[in-house]
């Protein structure tokens, strides 16, 4: 992945992780890939990685059973015009 300088890495990856929630490579109910995958792919640190999946969580699009993993609950909504 090429970065954006100006844009938090964080930001980055949580835009193309939700593009994937969106387009339904994670479809609702679907597992997100963990901390260490996601640091694997993007080459971010855990930190980062929890801070990702942490914002998907609190826009309402995942949510974390302790111990089992990170799954989607729902598609984002299109803004309304």
């Amino acid at each position: 992945m090429e970065w954006e300088p100006e844009v938090p890495r964080w930001r980055q990856v949580y835009a193309v992780l939700d593009e994937r929630i969106a387009d339904g490579t994670y479809p609702p109910g679907g597992r997100l890939p963990s901390v260490v995958d996601v640091c694997g792919e993007f080459g971010i640190s855990q930190v980062t990685a929890r801070k990702v999946l942490a914002e998907l969580r609190r826009a309402g699009l995942a949510v974390m059973y302790p111990g089992v993993g990170t799954f989607v609950t729902k598609l984002p909504q299109p803004p309304s015009s």
